[in-house]
């Protein structure tokens, strides 16, 4: 579990096929114009910030204060994955010892009524992440992806002219 990366977990919330084709190294993103927008919005961010990026146990994190780990976000357009991605580099950093709350911040404001949400890792949270990552090895572990399940947003993956043409 401790390659599970911060995209995986966000991935498998948001498409299990995604998930399992980024994690056997099926890259499809350079393509992807949402994939360029995010990363360019990141990079402005970080300049803002006079932070960079930490690394660690193949996560990165966006900003660390002195209270939160702070996660960027383009889009507010699946929260559920973001926070199970912050709750991911949280239980990371409280196996280093560091203890911190969670912050996503969305510089887009679609569909929900804030631009900022909080999570804490608690023992409900915890033991939620724990299976979420055990599934997660298990998919990832198929000889063959998911079958895609067509969705609204399939249109704008990366992954789309892999799974539907």
């Amino acid at each position: 579990m401790e390659n599970i990366t911060g995209t995986l977990i966000n991935y498998y919330f948001h498409c299990q096929t995604q998930c399992w084709l980024h994690a056997n190294r099926i890259n499809l993103e350079d393509n992807s114009e949402d994939v360029r927008i995010g990363k360019v919005l990141h990079e402005i961010n970080e300049e803002k910030s006079k932070k960079s990026e930490i690394s660690i146990d193949h996560i990165k994190i966006d900003k660390l204060t002195r209270d939160y780990l702070v996660e960027v976000k383009k889009s507010d357009s699946d929260v559920a994955a973001v926070k199970w991605q912050v709750l991911l580099y949280l239980y990371k950093l409280k196996q280093k010892g560091v203890e911190k709350k969670g912050k996503i911040e969305f510089i887009e404001k679609n569909r929900q009524n804030k631009k900022v949400h909080y999570v804490e890792l608690d023992e409900v949270n915890q033991k939620e992440l724990l299976e979420i990552l055990t599934q997660i090895k298990e998919l990832i572990s198929l000889p063959q992806p998911p079958e895609p399940k067509l969705q609204k947003h399939c249109k704008k993956c990366a992954y789309f002219e892999y799974c539907f043409i």
